[in-house]
């Protein structure tokens, strides 16, 4: 598996937000790299509050927080629909697990992934007798990861081939263009779509549908992130859009401006 990416992806306005923070991901312990896309850490002691803002990926993440003087505590956040919004104020620190699409039913395989989607709960509930504080304690990066590691192979991950399925759909889906039509793609696979839909509730918790258009719409934002004079027209054309007012409304929808507006409110 290669390193951990560093795309900003997904993250609005991350110039903004790596200001205010401390961000770094790192690479787990090898056992487990089949199924994580990365660890990563946050830090900050900021002077007045702030709200970060996130399009989530189509993946499942643990997280352990602690916020100021509050008791540390972990929960495991299903994929989320909407953008998520995260309110920061004082000091406080967190460690996150990103899995791979597909790759967190290993680690609860009674229960189909589509049941976390869209919902964040607390750590006990899936998981028996975590140890925030001991992820949270070390001040050194290497310590937080080997507590992570630690957790994490703890539970005896379950090889599961359909989930090695789902993992490698997804990461064609996320890295071939061409795929814009479930039923193509799905015939493509050799799978009727109906049991494409299937696999991917159980696996990965979102419909394969959802999967492209979210994907097209990180590649928009990123697109905004770091380019000053975006083509949208050409854009809407290479992520398989029918014209740029479609590609516009799906922006709109997700981000909650536009993206002409996103562009304009980052300018310097």
């Amino acid at each position: 598996m290669a390193a951990p990416r560093r795309d900003t992806r997904g993250i609005v306005d991350a110039a903004e937000l790596f200001s205010r923070v401390t961000f770094r991901r790192h690479e787990p312990a090898a056992p487990l790299r089949p199924y994580l896309e990365h660890y990563w850490l946050i830090d900050w002691d900021l002077p007045e509050p702030y709200a970060s803002h996130v399009v989530p990926h189509p993946s499942v993440n643990v997280v352990f927080q602690q916020h100021g003087d509050e008791a540390p505590w972990g929960e495991v956040a299903g994929i989320g629909l909407a953008l998520f919004t995260q309110k920061l104020r004082g000091r406080g620190r967190v460690c996150g697990i990103q899995f791979r699409p597909g790759g967190f039913r290993p680690f609860a395989p009674d229960h189909p992934v589509a049941q976390w989607t869209g919902r964040r709960v607390p750590l006990p509930e899936v998981f028996p007798d975590p140890d925030p504080a001991a992820v949270l304690a070390p001040d050194e990066d290497h310590g937080r990861v080997a507590a992570l590691d630690a957790f994490l192979l703890g539970l005896c991950p379950h090889p599961d081939p359909q989930a090695d399925l789902a993992m490698t759909l997804v990461d064609r889906i996320r890295t071939d263009r061409t795929i814009r039509r479930v039923a193509d793609f799905a015939r493509s696979e050799g799978l009727s779509v109906r049991l494409l839909q299937r696999l991917f509730a159980a696996y990965v918790g979102v419909g394969p549908k959802w999967v492209v258009l979210r994907y097209r719409i990180h590649e928009a934002l990123e697109r905004a992130e770091t380019e000053h004079a975006v083509d949208w027209a050409g854009l809407a054309a290479d992520l398989g859009y029918a014209d740029q007012a479609h590609l516009v409304r799906d922006f709109t929808a997700t981000v909650g401006v536009p993206p002409t507006a996103y562009v304009h409110h980052r300018a310097p």
